[in-house]
């Protein structure tokens, strides 16, 4: 296996002290977002052997297994990161596969560039994502019931609101909550940042379930994003907690750090809380109006001490072992790739100590054993 050396992105959302506190390093004063583990092109990890780009390429077949191969092609499927979110991430939804074939194409088609602002498709992949928080984690996720969202928006005291909140009492909810989404986006930029200045300032002397928004609405002052997130569900991730966001399911990390595991893809359809492109037709194109629980995962026993967080998605399998000092060693050996990664403790991974923030890539069917006192992360893919 492979020790690898991993790129920290500095995105402006970005916590300046949890990644450092994790790696037991000093802070630098600047934003340290997320912490790449992969070989997505952008910031591939590197290894001894040449970053995992070169080493995957060289020799497909032995590096991700004959049925990785078969399966997604010679490429690895998944991304794992560690994020850290100071500040609220953009409002977003990613297309499903068929959504990002099409998108894709069409884009290639009119010859806008990949890195062009208003460019939707990176690529023709879908991004399903997991997040299992490692701190208290907050964020957003699905749509609120409609009746729900309403009484919300009606709480606030705010005489521009109450459109939305009418819109919201129609039937059925799917329609109702595309017309207020809608609504929300198209309306006149002056007009609604005159709303979210006062509906920030109800938020903030409401409190309560309100004081989540007051936030997102002082890093967005004026963002119509703002009204948008009232309509999803709060949600607060307990250490070992997760989310699974799959496609069409609108969005938003608040705060908190984790670790993130998703599809090797880029594509996302921003709703707001972004100085970024927001293209509303694509975008209701993809958005899923439908209003449900955020879901919370926790995760099953497995054989051996495994804990695994079950998804519907095959590009990616997250789990975790909490090893105790003196317990037995858990083999780990499968014959797809493999990304460990530790997060507490000290953990012994094939010849490699790992301290928290360290991980290691295995290639398919090499001998993968681990222990030690500490949690070891294992991503993999399933075939």
């Amino acid at each position: 296996m492979d020790r690898l050396e991993n790129t920290i992105r500095p995105y402006a959302w970005g916590s300046p002290t949890a990644i450092p506190h994790l790696l037991g390093t000093a802070p630098t004063g600047e934003p340290q977002a997320e912490m790449w583990m992969g070989a997505h092109p952008g910031a591939p990890s590197r290894t001894d052997r040449g970053s995992l780009v070169e080493v995957i390429d060289a020799d497909p077949a032995r590096e991700l297994g004959d049925r990785t191969v078969a399966r997604f092609g010679p490429r690895l499927p998944f991304l794992l990161k560690l994020l850290a979110a100071g500040a609220p991430l953009s409002l977003q939804v990613h297309p499903d596969l068929a959504q990002a074939a099409q998108g894709y194409a069409d884009e290639e088609r009119r010859g806008i560039p990949v890195d062009a602002p208003h460019r939707n498709y990176k690529d023709a992949n879908h991004k399903p994502e997991l997040l299992c928080a490692l701190t208290e984690f907050d964020g957003l996720c699905g749509f609120r019931a409609p009746a729900h969202a309403a009484d919300l928006l009606d709480g606030l005291g705010v005489d521009s609101l109450k459109p939305y909140v009418d819109l919201l009492h129609a039937h059925p909810e799917d329609a109702a909550l595309r017309e207020v989404l809608t609504a929300i986006l198209t309306a006149d930029r002056e007009e609604t940042a005159h709303t979210v200045a006062r509906t920030a300032a109800a938020c903030d002397r409401l409190g309560g379930d309100y004081t989540p928004y007051a936030g997102i609405a002082h890093h967005y002052p004026g963002d119509p994003g703002v009204l948008a997130a009232l309509l999803l569900n709060h949600v607060r991730l307990q250490p070992g907690e997760a989310l699974f966001l799959g496609a069409g399911i609108p969005h938003a990390y608040l705060g908190g750090l984790g670790v993130e595991i998703m599809a090797n893809s880029d594509n996302v359809l921003r709703c707001g809380l972004t100085p970024k492109h927001i293209d509303v037709p694509e975008l209701l194109r993809v958005v899923r109006f439908e209003p449900g629980d955020p879901g919370v995962l926790r995760p099953e026993a497995a054989p051996d001490g495994e804990e695994v967080y079950e998804t519907p998605i095959d590009e990616f399998r997250l789990s975790r072992h909490v090893l105790s000092e003196g317990g037995p060693v858990h083999d780990l050996t499968r014959d797809t790739p493999q990304i460990l990664l530790c997060t507490a403790g000290t953990v012994r991974a094939g010849d490699h100590e790992l301290t928290p923030g360290q991980s290691v890539f295995v290639p398919a069917a090499d001998k993968a054993e681990a222990s030690g006192a500490g949690t070891l992360f294992r991503a993999t893919v399933i075939v």
